[in-house]
C-alpha cells in the first residue's frame, strides 16, 4: 500500500505540475507572442528610421551636389571674366608697346639722319636736270663739268652763287635761285658728293 499511496502522490504531483505547467506554457506564448510582435515593432520603427535616414542621406547629397555644381559654375565664370580680363590689358600693353617702339623708331630714324647730316644725293636730285645724273654735261652748254672737281672748290663755288657774288658765264642768277635754300651743311654735303662723283 504504501507503493499505491507514493504512486498515487506522485499522479497527483504530476497532474498539478502539469496544470501548473498549463497555465504557465499559455503565459510563456503570449509572452513570446508579445515578444514578437513587439520585435516586429521595432523592426519595422528601424525600418522606417533607416528609410528616412536613406532619405534624408539622398537629399543632402542632392543638395550638396547642386550646390557644388552651382559653386564650380560661378567659378568657372570668374576665371573666364578674369582671362578675359587679362587678354584685354595684354592686348592693351602690347598696343602700347608698338605704339612705342614706332615712336622710338622714327625718333632713332630722325637722329640718324641728324647725326649723318644731309643727304648729297637727294640735294643734288634738282641739280642733276642741268649737270646730268653724273655731273657730267655742261649745263646749258656754258657751264664746266662738275663731276669729281674737289669738294672744298665746290663748296666756295656754290657759296659765292648763294651769295650772289658769282656769276661765271652768266649762270649766276639762274644758281642763286637754285642754291638760295640750301644750308652750309647742304652746300658741303653736296659738294663732297659731287667730288665723288
Amino acid at each position: 500500500m504504501k507503493k499505491l499511496t507514493v504512486l498515487s502522490i506522485m499522479a497527483a504531483s504530476f497532474l498539478l505540475v502539469g496544470c501548473g505547467d498549463s497555465a504557465t506554457g499559455a503565459e510563456a506564448k503570449a509572452a513570446t507572442e508579445h515578444k514578437t510582435e513587439s520585435s516586429a515593432k521595432v523592426k519595422a520603427e528601424h525600418k522606417s528610421a533607416t528609410t528616412e535616414a536613406k532619405e534624408a542621406a539622398t537629399k543632402a547629397v542632392e543638395k550638396t551636389t547642386k550646390a557644388v555644381a552651382q559653386k564650380a559654375s560661378e567659378a568657372k565664370e570668374a576665371a573666364t571674366k578674369a582671362v578675359e580680363s587679362v587678354k584685354e590689358k595684354a592686348s592693351s600693353v602690347v598696343d602700347s608697346a608698338k605704339e612705342a617702339a614706332a615712336s622710338v623708331a622714327s625718333a632713332a630714324t630722325k637722329a640718324v639722319a641728324k647725326a649723318t647730316g644731309p643727304d648729297g644725293k637727294a640735294i643734288f636730285a634738282k641739280c642733276a636736270g642741268c649737270h646730268g645724273a653724273d655731273g657730267k654735261t655742261s649745263a646749258m652748254g656754258k657751264s664746266a663739268i662738275i663731276a669729281g672737281q674737289p669738294a672744298a672748290d665746290l663748296e666756295k663755288k656754290i657759296a659765292a652763287y648763294k651769295a650772289g657774288t658769282r656769276n661765271k658765264t652768266g649762270m649766276g642768277m639762274l644758281m642763286k635761285g637754285q642754291v638760295a635754300s640750301l644750308s652750309d651743311a647742304d652746300i658741303k654735303a653736296v659738294a663732297t658728293y659731287i667730288s665723288g662723283l
